[in-house]
């Protein structure tokens, strides 16, 4: 094989290499946002429970002091039976007892619903707690490892870009254009085999006489069809 042959598939090798590893660029500050995100989702749920907890202890205490408000209002009502002398009176204290009956009766059955809450928001609160802070030590050593593997690949990607620059210098121009217009017009695949007499790119046949050409190896033949640059590594 042609020198500036071997030395455009050492190039397209690196391309590849410098392709999947600003992938992984891509890929890997998406992990860290889910990872930060799912930290701010157990962070805001712990919180707004905590909170809600708070609310619901509050609402019950003000049930409970009302509930005995009410009660002393009925016995007060009740004594004050005893001394009632018309029916008008009768009446108006027989309605203040049945509403603040009513009204007893509402408030247990909201302070048995708010009993009920506060105990599962007790145990869900427990619950997060413990999560939020496993979550945060361990999502802060992944964080830490994502961000290593990070600088890590940008110092690969950047030992590759050094690669390729050497070998790029050593490459005519007029191959290295082929190489770089065809790069961006078919994506990695530039330099391709001839495969049973066809692209390996495209898989359109060749001319006899170019497929000569190209098993010597001697000159950069490429693809009438499509551009790319044959090269001859045994048939299939």
């Amino acid at each position: 094989m042609h020198e500036d042959l071997r030395l455009l598939k050492e190039l397209q090798d690196i391309d590849y290499w410098i392709g999947e590893l600003e992938r992984s660029k891509e890929f890997l500050p998406g992990m860290m946002r889910d990872l930060e995100n799912e930290i701010e989702r157990v962070s805001n749920d712990f919180k707004l429970k905590k909170e809600r907890l708070t609310q619901a202890q509050v609402e019950l205490k003000e049930l409970e002091l009302r509930v005995n408000e009410n009660k002393e209002h009925i016995k007060k009502f009740q004594d004050q039976m005893l001394t009632i002398k018309t029916n008008k009176e009768y009446d108006a204290l027989v309605a203040q007892i049945e509403s603040a009956k009513v009204q007893v009766t509402a408030d247990e059955e909201q302070s048995l619903e708010l009993m009920n809450e506060i105990e599962e928001l007790k145990a869900e609160v427990q619950d997060l707690e413990s999560r939020q802070d496993d979550i945060t030590a361990n999502y802060k050593e992944r964080l830490e490892a994502l961000q290593k593997q990070l600088d890590s690949v940008q110092g690969k990607v950047d030992e590759k870009e050094a690669h390729r620059d050497h070998l790029k210098a050593k490459v005519p121009k007029q191959a290295m254009s082929i190489y770089e217009r065809v790069r961006r017009g078919k994506g990695a695949d530039v330099v391709v085999r001839l495969k049973r007499g066809a692209c390996g790119g495209c898989y359109k046949s060749q001319p006899p006489q170019k497929i000569q050409m190209i098993k010597k190896g001697e000159t950069i033949q490429t693809c009438a069809s499509c551009g790319r640059i044959l090269i001859w590594e045994g048939d299939d």
